[in-house]
């Protein structure tokens, strides 16, 4: 499991750091699950499944192949890519709106 979180978790170029704060834990505790120095309870193991964009058992496959790592990260990245530009789209309808003179 910790080999497999830490390649995933590189995969996305994520810092332990990054990833502590998107499953809302410390930098301390992904280096311990990174380091099989602690095991992830089963409501742990899924933050980081969601936060990693994968399904939970991927955590505990052996031989992860790099290809797939980087099809799973590319999906979690076009997922991003695409919720971050309907916010600014979204936001930008809203200030035209705000600003337009059917609103005044």
């Amino acid at each position: 499991m910790a080999a497999n979180l830490k390649q995933f978790r590189q995969a996305r170029g994520w810092s332990q750091a990054f990833l502590a704060e998107k499953t809302k834990t410390s930098t301390n505790y992904i280096g311990m699950l990174e380091n099989s120095i602690k095991f992830p309870s089963s409501e742990m193991i899924h933050k980081l499944a969601c936060a990693l964009g994968i399904d939970p058992t991927d955590l505990f496959s052996k031989g992860i192949d790099p290809i797939s790592t980087m099809r799973m990260y590319q999906k979690a990245a076009l997922e991003d890519i695409h919720e971050l530009l309907g916010k600014i789209i979204n936001d930008k309808i809203q200030q035209l709106e705000e600003k337009s003179p059917e609103n005044t």
